[in-house]
């Protein structure tokens, strides 16, 4: 089955079955990538979407897994990582620190650990969903599912 999935999606399968994560990745026939249309197609709160934004921290990838109700504050977010400026990364920087595409970066697979932080806002939502490494994917989880997947850390981050 995981051969038929896009090499990125199977990828991100393997690590959540690493982590002994217990949810399937859900393969829509349409992008869904953001929060909004994902919220739309899952049927749940936009909230409940955990938005994988990569961040250029001083010149290294920041992943802040924010619920889909929020904006990221940069300039709070570049105090809790003692950086001097935080900038949202463009395509390029994401793809080479990921191996994903914007829309449909997963907290996991990617190429080397990316420091992580998870949005306090996540842990409302008993079910919260995640990209899994393409546009056309997302995968269950939780708040605490994800701290210890990604080895982020809780943070307010609007």
């Amino acid at each position: 089955m995981l051969e038929k999935l896009h090499p990125n999606v199977a990828r991100v399968a393997e690590v959540l079955r690493s982590h002994d994560v217990e949810g399937d990745v859900v393969v829509f026939p349409e992008s869904v990538p953001t929060a909004t249309a994902a919220a739309e197609r899952l049927g749940c709160e936009v909230g409940a979407i955990a938005n994988s934004l990569i961040f250029d921290a001083d010149g290294e990838p920041l992943l802040v897994l924010t619920s889909g109700a929020h904006r990221v504050n940069t300039e709070l977010i570049a105090g809790l990582v003692d950086a001097a400026k935080v900038r949202r990364a463009t395509p390029e920087f994401v793809r080479l620190h990921t191996g994903q595409a914007i829309g449909g970066v997963a907290p996991v697979g990617h190429p080397a650990p990316v420091r992580t932080l998870v949005d306090t806002w996540l842990a409302k939502h008993e079910v919260v969903w995640a990209a899994a490494g393409h546009p056309h994917t997302v995968f269950p989880t939780s708040f605490d599912e994800l701290i210890r997947i990604t080895g982020g850390t809780a943070a307010e981050v609007e």
